[in-house]
């Protein structure tokens, strides 16, 4: 059936392909932000918890808009398998340096993405993820500024409490 089905679709395999790995690279940043938010709210961040709780509901809702995207396109979204994920951080600040991080690395598949539908002339598809491209500029932005108030604030005494509550404040200029 699939074959009869690539007929009639103008998404190229290659990009489908491409598409199905950025599915399962947003569920596995779901996944990651949802343990990063789990440790922070063990250890007394409520409200940094609820912001990568949020962020967690985000990764999640982007991997379901390719998915959708690439069946709506006539491709074969295939639903992935997700990997274990750290669980335990040795601080405030390596959550953060992991969420930046795992945002840098999302970023860089979206633009290989984008890449490869200029390469094929995949225009419907580069429009499609000129979103994911804005998106990730915010995403970056959050995690470098958590990262930020990580050096102006002591991640001791009060400071923590200082911390947390300025990282409710990222949460808030998102909205």
């Amino acid at each position: 059936m699939k074959n009869l089905l690539r007929l009639h679709t103008s998404l190229k395999e290659e990009i489908e392909i491409a598409l199905n790995a950025q599915v399962k690279m947003e569920a596995e940043a779901s996944h990651k932000y949802q343990a990063m938010a789990s440790w922070l709210e063990q250890n007394g961040y409520e409200h940094s918890a609820n912001y990568l709780y949020r962020q967690a509901d985000e990764e999640r809702a982007h991997s379901l808009k390719i998915f959708r995207y690439i069946n709506e396109m006539g491709g074969s979204a295939i639903t992935p398998a997700v990997g274990e994920v750290t669980l335990d951080f040795t601080s405030f600040r390596s959550v953060f340096e992991a969420a930046l991080q795992s945002e840098i690395a999302v970023t860089h598949a979206i633009n290989r993405i984008v890449g490869k539908c200029r390469q094929v002339d995949d225009y419907a598809t580069e429009s499609f993820m000129m979103w994911f491209v804005n998106e990730q500029r915010e995403e970056e932005r959050n995690a470098r500024r958590a990262l930020e108030l990580c050096d102006l604030i002591e991640e001791t005494g009060t400071g923590k409490y200082t911390l947390d509550k300025e990282i409710a404040k990222i949460s808030a200029e998102e909205e």
